[in-house]
């Protein structure tokens, strides 16, 4: 499960108790946690930043770095940072049918995180031939409204919870890094972005 981090969360002092509470009283184990930040929040604080982020790291939660490539900093969140997936801004994304630019810049972006052994997640992906650029540079994963718009609590369960009706929201197979194994759940969750 991924959870986004509003600035104000992500400077709260009470952030690492409540991490631990949510854990403790939900039994979730922390790997299947992926808690995700911008480029702009850690650079605000950059000391406090890489403090709470090692702290995390520790406890087996993962992060991910939202709207990467945004920022002047994505090459050195990368190497300072306990990260374990990049997300490719939408803005990339959206251009890379056109946009010779937008697709160098989305190839160099899964070349380094591959290079780093990070996972790459695509965002905002919403065609087909976007799909297709993105499985040629042999990106992780994908998020967008190609494989569907958002969804209430009650649908999404509805969803995960019949393997038929599932297969009929995924428009292109899983895509897990090699050497991980996922349960359904998590599958599923990574291709309805």
């Amino acid at each position: 499960m991924a959870v986004n981090l509003s600035p104000k969360q992500f400077t709260d002092n009470e952030l690492l108790g409540f991490l631990d509470a949510v854990l403790r009283e939900t039994g979730l184990a922390p790997e299947l946690l992926q808690l995700e930040v911008t480029e702009s929040m850690v650079m605000q604080n950059f000391m406090q930043a890489t403090a709470v982020m090692q702290a995390i790291s520790r406890r087996g939660v993962r992060l991910a770095i939202d709207d990467f490539g945004t920022g002047y900093s994505s090459l050195s969140l990368v190497r300072s940072f306990p990260i374990d997936t990049i997300k490719i801004d939408l803005g990339f994304v959206g251009g890379i049918g056109e946009s010779a630019q937008d697709r160098a810049i989305s190839a160099a972006i899964i070349t380094l995180g591959r290079a780093l052994g990070l996972t790459v997640v695509a965002k905002g992906v919403e065609t087909a031939e976007q799909d297709a650029i993105l499985k040629d540079f042999d990106c992780h994963e994908f998020q967008g409204f190609l494989f569907s718009r958002p969804v209430s609590a009650e649908e999404i369960s509805r969803l995960l919870g019949a393997s038929d009706s599932l297969t009929e929201h995924v428009t292109s197979p899983f895509l897990v890094p090699a050497g991980e194994k996922e349960d359904a759940l998590c599958l599923a969750y990574r291709r309805l972005g």
